[in-house]
């Protein structure tokens, strides 16, 4: 992450200002509430007990969430490294046809592969695809000079173009009126977490939560460890604070940027695993539904820690739940408030973070004066 233009301390930083920032957004849209004639307390009530109240309210909050920490990293990952990889829309969605591609090559030679790998081997896939779509924006921006907003954006009119294309005249099941390729194969698919914990004892309801949130779990780790605990990591971050320097003190920032941004597409190939490998079993189109660009207000207000993305990732979670579920209760409050809502999350937490660092640091500097 790039400087902070005020002096803050870590915690603060880290912490508070998300803090902070996430309640102003929720007073923002309490007096929208009010001014269509709601209560806010209890809209509030209404919405997270839709989101926490139940054990399939909980499921669904962490089927998003899952998605959101996918994505969130994603962004992370490139903002560590001075980028801003808006391209996670596109690289999921190519991460989904690789998918469905290696789904149809285990479907096509049955016994080929044993069972047991065709899961692992799809999740790979998907992550090769979303890193190979990253990868292209990396080297342009690394050997060409090409900034990675404009070559990100540019793919991901590039990626729903070429899904359209490819289950229309490819990889389509056949009959079918629907953009969408064939059931993909039984082993190929990821566990639903409620059959997953049966054998434990543990009985949940039957919730789009599969063993994905498992995976974003890890990749929360790994992201923490890469970032922070290996010789790539520090590359990585010294190249993100002063480019210069880094070339000065060896480190390539050209090939910094190639392999933060491969590593950035990976990650958002999670998102693919989770909705096509976890809950669709089949490539369907526009499966991404806006996940990626949320990833980017996650990755904000997490601060690019995987700490924070985690968290950050649950609030989503349980504002497009609980918004549902709100919206069912409340019809006077639509799915397009609930939208609303979240984009004054996001418009706090990126375009006004600058603001409420300087009233953090300012109500910092006046308990210290004050005691």
């Amino acid at each position: 992450m790039s400087a902070a233009p005020v002096d803050l301390p870590r915690w603060a930083d880290t912490a508070l200002v998300p803090l902070v920032s996430v309640l102003a957004a929720l007073l923002v849209a309490g007096l929208v509430v009010i001014g269509i004639g709601e209560s806010p307390l209890e809209a509030t009530a209404l919405l997270l007990r839709g989101a926490l109240g139940s054990a399939e309210g909980i499921g669904f909050t962490l089927y998003y969430a899952t998605n959101f920490i996918f994505t969130g990293l994603a962004v992370a990952v490139a903002f560590h490294a001075g980028l801003f990889n808006i391209g996670g829309e596109g690289q999921a969605t190519v991460a989904g046809i690789a998918a469905a591609i290696a789904c149809a090559a285990l479907g096509s030679v049955p016994g080929f592969i044993p069972g047991f790998l065709a899961a692992p081997l799809a999740v790979l896939a998907a992550a090769a695809g979303g890193a190979l779509w990253a990868f292209v924006p990396g080297w342009l921006q690394a050997r060409r000079g090409s900034h990675v907003v404009i070559t990100t954006i540019m793919l991901n009119f590039v990626a729903a173009t070429l899904i359209v294309y490819l289950l229309r005249e490819v990889i389509g099941k056949p009959g079918s009126m629907q953009p969408e390729t064939p059931d993909f194969p039984a082993g190929a698919v990821l566990t639903p977490m409620h059959q997953l914990l049966a054998p434990l004892g543990i009985n949940l309801p039957a919730t789009p939560l599969n063993s994905a949130f498992l995976l974003a779990l890890a990749a929360l780790f790994a992201v923490w460890l890469l970032i922070w605990r290996t010789r790539l990591g520090y590359a990585i971050r010294t190249v993100g604070a002063n480019p210069r320097a880094a070339a000065y003190a060896g480190i390539s920032p050209a090939a910094v940027t190639m392999i933060a941004m491969t590593i950035s597409g990976a990650l958002a190939g999670g998102l693919a695993v989770n909705e096509t490998l976890g809950v669709q079993h089949r490539l369907v189109l526009d499966f991404t539904a806006g996940y990626g660009f949320v990833g980017i207000a996650v990755a904000l207000m997490g601060r690019g820690h995987p700490a924070g993305v985690g968290l950050a990732a649950l609030l989503f979670g349980v504002l497009y739940q609980g918004g549902a579920e709100l919206s069912f209760d409340k019809p006077t409050i639509t799915r397009d408030m609930v939208v609303v809502i979240g984009g004054v999350l996001i418009l706090f937490a990126g375009a006004l973070d600058g603001l409420f660092r300087r009233l953090v640091a300012g109500a910092l500097r006046l308990g210290r004066s004050s005691s």
